[in-house]
């Protein structure tokens, strides 16, 4: 803090606060001289274990030459600073979590604890916090999508001290620099891995991480250099991601489904129980279901699969990361007999296998039958498949035909080599999630975290479809029959932006005639259709009307139409292929 700034006390009224992002500093006006915030680059940690139960507001003592390569950009910036006194020296503690979001909600395994902690800009964030909280504690819904602060969206992993200490250091020397939707960060990595890491890695696999677990992103195959430029724009791994999707769409591609969390329910009354659960039918032994799952407000908690194992076992899948969030509230809902509830997230993982050749290369590996007739859309059974005992499942993101396998989790490198033996005839091609997104949204297919999440019903996002409404009893019934019959307010559409070499990612605005009438939630290149693709949710009258809209592309606008059906297979014969 400094002492008068004749500069700053000749400023009538309020002076702007501002933000160096290139020098790690901020200012605003302190009566007539000025505070001079740093970030530095170099974080100290403090009282990692605790600190004292008598602690309050006491400053620590100041470490000038510590923060000195930020402070005197600060003081280049703003030459008046050079010509006036320090009145005193701020150094007090700050709180932050791996991703710099508070942690908020019910601790899990102590009744009616609670949590509000890890709040790292107070005076912004606490009225949305305790409105949340109140809410939480008062309804049992925090009243919106809240996961970003959800203490549940960490797990276990999370507790070590070194992923703590390297995390958090990292987001707080990164607090003013610039971020990049295609960037992905080193702290803590890798930290969990699949037992076909290795072998992922060497076929070129680039890796990001969920939930703490190496997920690859695409592969850069005979390129053992390759490093992605972190961009706005299109990146260098744009014909990469393109040679993948040319796989799915021609001949075939391999995923690796690991980031999918999967629970086994059995018991006696177990059907019923998922019944109640799910907003869907459920299906017929050996067959999979789409399974919306709301909450008493008919918000979405989930889009989940469900498949009828046997008469009393069912297997719940649905994205990896929620594995905490989904366990609480299962929890919240489970009876006290009659129905068991294991995850068995790291004791079966696989593969998808998907794309005009698929059928023939899982012969290779099967004796079963799986000719069309046999085996139909949404079919699933215990197959063998090479060496293994696995769970098959007639079901594709892609929008092809597909096949998903899944084996105990010690058998999942021996599947990928045999897999990869049996496709390298076929022009079979590895794929990560780069492609999956571009197959996805040339097919519209939604996905959690982007078009659904709890802030979404079923009737905004399209999952109504999937919802049994003469079912008599599951949660959030009475409220999505509501919505059913008055109708959203918003709905998903699939856009298509007369982009040139950059695409939507998410959140831009969508303007019509100078108004915001929507937003994206999503957005690739449609490496197959040729198109900048972007699924969001738009005003329902502009979702039945379908004008020509605006949408801003980093920060400049492009036009955009609303798609009435897929550009790709928009009769979905290819995923139903015989």
């Amino acid at each position: 803090v400094t002492e008068d700034v004749p500069e700053v006390a000749a400023i009538e009224g309020d002076m702007p606060a501002v933000t160096d992002l290139e020098g790690f500093t901020y200012l605003q006006r302190e009566r007539n001289g000025v505070l001079l915030g740093v970030y530095e680059t170099n974080p100290r940690h403090w009282m990692v274990d605790g600190a004292d139960w008598d602690y309050g507001m006491e400053l620590i003592p100041e470490e000038i030459e510590r923060i000195s390569p930020e402070l005197s950009i600060g003081f280049e910036r703003f030459p008046a600073l050079q010509k006036v006194g320090i009145k005193r020296w701020v150094n007090g503690a700050i709180t932050f979590t791996p991703d710099g979001n508070p942690l908020v909600g019910p601790v899990p395994g102590v009744r009616n604890y609670w949590a509000a902690c890890g709040v790292m800009a107070g005076f912004s964030q606490c009225a949305g916090i305790g409105l949340a909280l109140a809410n939480w504690i008062v309804d049992g819904d925090p009243g919106d999508d809240v996961f970003g602060m959800d203490v549940a969206r960490f797990g276990p992993y999370a507790s070590n001290d070194r992923y703590l200490r390297q995390t958090t250091g990292q987001f707080y020397a990164r607090r003013f620099l610039m971020a990049y939707p295609n960037e992905e960060l080193p702290a803590g990595r890798p930290l969990k891995t699949t037992p076909s890491y290795d072998e992922l890695r060497l076929a070129g696999a680039q890796f990001g991480v969920v939930w703490g677990l190496e997920v690859p992103l695409y592969y850069a195959t005979d390129q053992p250099d390759f490093v992605e430029n972190p961009t706005l724009d299109r990146s260098n791994a744009h014909p990469i991601v393109a040679a993948e999707v040319d796989a799915v769409r021609n001949h075939a591609g391999l995923y690796e489904t690991a980031a999918y969390a999967r629970y086994e329910i059995t018991g006696a009354d177990a059907q019923s129980w998922l019944d109640h659960l799910l907003a869907s039918q459920m299906p017929s032994l050996g067959r999979t279901r789409l399974a919306p799952m709301l909450n008493h407000a008919g918000r979405l908690m989930g889009d989940l699969s469900v498949t009828k194992l046997d008469e009393d076992r069912f297997w719940l899948v649905g994205s990896y990361y929620l594995q905490e969030w989904h366990q609480r509230w299962f929890r919240q809902q489970l009876p006290s007999t009659g129905v068991e509830l294991r995850n068995i997230t790291d004791q079966w993982m696989g593969f998808s296998l998907s794309g005009p050749r698929s059928r023939e290369i899982l012969a290779k590996l099967t004796r079963d039958e799986i000719s069309h007739d046999a085996f139909p859309l949404f079919g699933c059974r215990m197959m063998d498949v090479g060496t293994s005992r696995a769970v098959v499942g007639r079901l594709s993101l892609t929008g092809e035909l597909g096949f998903e396998v899944t084996v105990p989790t010690d058998q999942q490198r021996s599947l990928l080599g045999q897999l990869r033996d049996a496709g390298s005839g076929y022009g079979m091609r590895l794929i990560g999630d780069r492609a999956i997104d571009s197959l996805r949204l040339e097919k519209a297919y939604g996905i959690w975290s982007a078009e659904f999440t709890q802030a979404y019903t079923p009737a905004m996002s399209g999952l109504d479809r999937f919802v049994a409404y003469d079912k008599p009893d599951f949660i959030g019934r009475e409220a999505a029959v509501r919505e059913r019959d008055n109708g959203p307010k918003q709905r998903l559409v699939l856009l298509d932006i007369d982009a040139v070499d950059a695409d939507a990612s998410g959140d831009e605005g969508i303007w019509l005639e100078g108004k915001r009438v929507g937003f994206v939630t999503s957005g690739a290149y449609g490496h197959h259709v040729r198109r900048s693709l972007a699924l969001a949710y738009v005003n329902r009258d502009v979702a039945e009307t379908h004008p020509e809209l605006v949408v801003d592309v980093v920060g400049e606008q492009r036009v955009a139409r609303i798609l009435p059906e897929p550009p790709y297979d928009p009769k979905g014969s290819k995923l139903r292929s015989a």
